[in-house]
């Protein structure tokens, strides 16, 4: 079975077991894992995964992480409601590859997203 890290589109969720919010959000999330087959979902608890993930800085749960091969897509807090992660994931599966590199360079903000490569922290 492939790892989650291994589809085109990598999306996490980055929470922690004690904050209610985030196991609020972890059923919804699972759900729309089944929703969005052709994209990997993984779930990081960034207590027990702090020596891979690096720096990222998670300030607010659920924070979201959505990666497009090695180009970071969204990342950041999201409220947890469920209908805006979907709106974007498919905002971001109608991108071609090429819309989605544009993007994912076309702001200050969202450049500096790119040092936050979660695929690549938690293949080491």
């Amino acid at each position: 079975m492939p790892s989650p890290r291994d589809f085109e589109f990598f999306v996490a969720c980055l929470c922690a077991e004690w904050c209610g919010t985030c196991r609020d959000y972890r059923a919804g999330f699972a759900a729309l894992a089944a929703e969005f087959p052709e994209m990997g979902f993984e779930w990081v608890d960034v207590e027990d995964e702090a020596d891979r993930i690096g720096d990222i800085d998670v300030e607010n749960f659920p924070s979201l992480l959505i990666q497009r091969g090695d180009a970071v897509l969204f990342f950041g807090a999201m409220l947890p409601d469920h209908a805006l992660l979907r709106r974007l994931l498919q905002t971001f599966a109608a991108q071609s590859p090429d819309e989605s590199l544009r993007y994912a360079s076309a702001t200050a903000e969202r450049r500096d997203w790119q040092q936050h490569n979660l695929r690549r922290f938690l293949s080491l």
